[in-house]
């Protein structure tokens, strides 16, 4: 039996109405809006790692995306991408992972979706190179695991890597490039976004309800 599309999400007809994708949402919250009115964000359950029935399956490194473990017949007819990552729908999430030194900016003046989150996060972290500030701050140690990654994750994507929504796989990197999905080594599963106020504080300055942990697994 043929397994799903690469770069497809797929959710079951049975998920939470709530969250169907559609016109039929009020007005798109844009930053200033978010802070003014001090609203709390509801994340869309499988954003959240708590839809059983819709699992996401997002590894960051080839961008094969699916929800659920089934597929649509094609890549344009397909459901679930489209689900708002949020409730209310917001412009912008701001992204952070405690294992990475970045900050992935998710936009969508119609409202961010589950898509926007894992096209932008693929993008951010395949098509961004390790600054030489960043590698030279590294002990040994890490850097020489950064390379063993960076070779393991080239041979990865040969002859060619899948499709993320909307993005393709960019050009391979030279043997003196490494990519910010590299820093991650055997991390590059998506697991679920999370709030953390505290560590978002510590890490931006500032707290805000659509700041968001990336946790990411093996």
């Amino acid at each position: 039996m043929s397994g799903p599309v690469p770069g497809t999400v797929v959710v079951g007809v049975g998920g939470v109405s709530k969250w169907a994708a559609g016109p039929s949402y009020g007005p798109v919250l844009q930053q200033t809006q978010l802070y003014i009115l001090g609203a709390t964000l509801d994340l869309n359950p499988i954003l959240e790692g708590k839809d059983q029935k819709n699992p996401l399956q997002f590894h960051v490194v080839t961008g094969f995306t699916t929800t659920g473990g089934t597929r649509g017949p094609n890549d344009g007819n397909v459901h679930g991408k489209d689900q708002p990552a949020t409730l209310p729908r917001v412009d912008q999430l701001i992204i952070i992972s405690r294992i990475s030194p970045w900050c992935t900016i998710v936009k969508n003046e119609h409202g961010v979706t589950i898509g926007d989150v894992c096209s932008a996060i693929y993008k951010d972290y395949t098509e961004n190179s390790v600054t030489e500030a960043e590698f030279a701050a590294l002990n040994a140690r890490a850097k020489e695991q950064l390379k063993r990654t960076a070779a393991s994750n080239f041979q990865l994507n040969q002859p060619q890597g899948a499709q993320a929504w909307g993005y393709y796989t960019p050009a391979q990197p030279g043997p003196d490039r490494y990519r910010r999905v590299d820093w991650l080594r055997d991390r590059v599963y998506f697991e679920a976004l999370g709030r953390d106020e505290n560590y978002a504080k510590t890490r931006l300055g500032f707290k805000a309800p659509n700041i968001f942990i990336m946790e990411l697994t093996p």
